[in-house]
């Protein structure tokens, strides 16, 4: 079930799970007898008390009998919301399990999907792949035969649930790129069960921490270096909405602005004792930028935790240490390094 729209007024976000938990709690009678009419009835009103652009599904559960998915369906801004829906809901039992997001299912070859007189089933569903070399992420073109029939915006709503059957949603948004819903057959298309083992191959070669070193040039002419987790993606850190940013300006440059001598050694021990820091935090160092004279360091955190007290404690020996915190749940401000 999909429903529109968004509210204009702001929102206690904590009260409003609250509220759909305390109801769940009411209604739980009526939920374990209901059929699946009666759910949409029930879940579908209480899921967009919450947020009308959520949604929402009942699928068969990993343990239990059930799961309940509510999912921000891609929307950056709800990502972190969906997340502490989840955290907040009672523990799974035989009946029921909860899910911020769609679970890749065990037997997606089982299952079909009517849409306007015509039956998709994974049989028929087949991909075109394309992995750039050296990217973490593997470009799609969907076809199956009905695609032929059904309109662009069909296609892909069902190309997209279909990937979510094979991966799960996170592992979608976490290592797709381009995704593609053609009406023909693409000349090298591979059967879609096939589509997990690319992706996982892809996987293998970005284990463990990686940094990308990047350079180019300020509005002013200067020179611009940045270093940045890689790959960066939201989807790796859901409960980090929060932005933090601490900026530095540093004495010792050379011509091009970039840091020498003193200014770099203690730049670096810096970045030793933020480290340390965040190892303590429910936090991300993201990337830091440099740039005539002053790098900047991004960081995301969880805004429940103690980052931007426990970031109060550092100091910087050649000036004044300045710390900015937004709520950024798109990650917008380093979104030209997201990967």
């Amino acid at each position: 079930m999909r429903l529109f729209g968004r509210k204009s007024e702001p929102v206690d976000s904590g009260a409003l799970i609250a509220d759909f938990w305390g109801w769940w709690d009411d209604t739980r009678a009526q939920l374990d007898a209901g059929d699946a009419e009666a759910l949409a009835e029930l879940v579908g009103p209480a899921v967009a008390a919450m947020d009308d652009s959520l949604v929402w599904e009942v699928a068969p559960g990993r343990e239990a009998r059930h799961a309940l998915v509510v999912s921000a369906a891609g929307n950056p801004e709800l990502r972190s919301f969906v997340h502490r829906w989840a955290l907040a809901a009672p523990a799974a039992d035989e009946e029921w399990e909860f899910h911020p997001s769609r679970q890749a299912r065990p037997d997606p070859y089982e299952l079909t999907l009517q849409l306007n007189g015509h039956q998709f089933t994974m049989e028929g569903f087949v991909l075109g792949v394309r992995v750039p070399p050296g990217t973490p992420r593997v470009n799609v073109t969907a076809y199956h035969p009905i695609f032929q029939d059904i309109d662009d915006e069909a296609r892909m709503e069902t190309t997209l649930l279909a990937l979510d059957w094979l991966l799960g949603e996170d592992e979608v948004a976490r290592w797709l790129g381009d995704i593609e819903a053609a009406e023909f057959e693409p000349l090298d298309a591979i059967a879609a069960i096939h589509l997990p083992g690319v992706v996982a191959d892809v996987a293998s070669g970005f284990q463990g921490e990686r940094w990308a070193l990047l350079e180019g040039q300020a509005p002013t002419g200067k020179r611009l270096t940045a270093t940045a987790r890689y790959p960066l993606r939201p989807v790796d850190y859901p409960l980090y909405d929060q932005h933090i940013a601490i900026t530095v300006q540093y004495r010792a440059k050379d011509g091009d602005g970039m840091p020498t001598g003193a200014s770099e050694t203690a730049l670096e021990t810096f970045g030793e004792q933020l480290a340390a820091t965040l190892a303590d935090q429910p936090a991300v160092l993201a990337a830091h930028m440099t740039v005539d004279g002053v790098r900047t360091f991004h960081i995301y955190a969880d805004p429940t935790g103690t980052t931007t007290t426990a970031l109060k404690t550092l100091s910087w020996p050649e000036g004044r240490l300045r710390i900015g915190v937004t709520s950024d749940p798109s990650w917008s401000t380093v979104a030209h390094f997201l990967a």
